[in-house]
């Protein structure tokens, strides 16, 4: 493997990209641009084609034996230069595994080839009560399809190519591949008026009347639902987190340098503090990509451990959070000091659904285990 390949220089390129992105952050947060710039770069730079096969032109992150460590430290990595940048970028990560692993060899190369040929991909799940996505069957020999609803909280709603939209059919979800510049979608701009993340322009986008090969449907109806990898896939965007919390611990400590404050005891008590809980984050996302690589063969263990990182995280977030404001005061969260962007962006990327539930569904698994805790999550190094 030539030195460029090795996965510490790939990371390195991500970390100069990374900073590129968190220096041309401010445009798209005030709406005055897409990500697009930002994601031309990474298309450039091949980060793209990391999540698919060797085989097929990428590096075999999150696939590979060995890689998942990779994967999750890049993911981190770009979520520390701009998590809007990262939650898109995550979600073409997740979109290219689950094709990887519901769908056809056909489908898989061609999406293989749709990435070489530069196509963004996502994954589109919300939708607002009384306005799922239906998918109806076309004619005697269902070899077409239609869409009638919408999706919301569409990130990358301007700049993806492909996404797959779930629509109900036959009782269950089942997964499509849109070719966004193929079709024609109504998009609702205003939908998206958030606290942060603004970004991401995760708007309302309405499918109705879109129609479909029968080659875009992949997997069967309940299959994107499947354990361990619906629950288990945290992990990627608990990295992204993480990266978003080491962004606001950096921006701080920027701060106080700036005001000559960084000899005050208290600031260096609330300096240690957050380098505890970063590093206890780092720890977590270890023990996620080691048990990541065993998840078939502990599939319970797989998704009550990405529950517990993903609330982990969460908390370490909300504490750097509380730590770096009370540190720099009022006036580091007046634009245009970088920490007042990154604490709405972290403060709201935090807010996963159902986090109680995925909580107790953890505990429970912990309450009725046999094993020691020592061995509860079934890897020990």
């Amino acid at each position: 493997m030539p030195p460029s390949d090795q996965p510490e220089a790939i990371l390195a390129r991500a970390s100069e990209l990374a900073d590129r992105c968190a220096l041309s952050a401010e445009k798209p947060d005030v709406g005055a641009r897409s990500l697009s710039i930002e994601f031309s770069w990474l298309r450039e730079a091949g980060f793209l084609a990391v999540p698919l096969p060797r085989e097929m032109g990428g590096k075999g992150w999150g696939i590979e034996s060995g890689t998942w460590r990779h994967l999750l430290r890049l993911l981190k990595i770009i979520g520390r230069g701009n998590l809007s940048v990262g939650r898109i970028y995550e979600g073409h990560v997740n979109a290219l595994q689950l094709i990887l692993q519901w769908g056809s060899p056909a489908q898989i190369d061609a999406a293989a080839r749709d990435v070489q040929n530069g196509c963004l991909f996502g994954v589109w799940n919300t939708e607002a009560p009384n306005d799922g996505l239906l998918l109806t069957e076309i004619g005697p020999e269902a070899r077409r399809f239609r869409l009638t609803g919408a999706k919301t909280f569409a990130s990358g709603a301007s700049i993806l190519q492909r996404v797959i939209a779930n629509a109900t059919m036959r009782g269950g979800w089942q997964m499509c591949l849109v070719p966004l510049d193929r079709v024609q979608t109504e998009r609702d701009t205003d939908s998206w008026q958030p606290l942060g993340m603004r970004a991401t322009e995760s708007i309302r986008v309405s499918f109705d009347g879109v129609e479909l090969e029968s080659t875009a449907l992949f997997g069967e109806p309940g299959d994107y639902h499947r354990e361990p990898w619906f629950s288990g896939g945290a992990i990627r965007f608990a990295a992204v987190q993480l990266g978003g919390a080491e962004a606001v611990a950096e921006a701080s400590r920027h701060f106080l340098r700036q005001e000559n404050r960084i000899e005050d005891p208290h600031q260096a008590t609330r300096a240690g503090e957050i380098a505890a809980l970063l590093e206890t984050g780092n720890l977590w996302l270890q023990g996620a990509a080691s048990r990541a690589e065993v998840s078939a063969a502990f599939p319970e263990e797989f998704v009550a451990y990405a529950g517990l990182i993903r609330r982990t995280i969460e908390r370490i977030g909300l504490e750097v959070i509380e730590h770096a404001v009370r540190s720099t005061g009022a006036r580091a969260l007046l634009r245009p000091n970088l920490l007042e962007r990154l604490v709405r962006d972290l403060t709201l990327y935090l807010r996963q659904p159902v986090p109680d539930l995925v909580l107790e569904r953890a505990g429970k698994f912990t309450l009725k285990s046999e094993k020691h805790f020592d061995t509860l999550f079934f890897y020990r190094k």
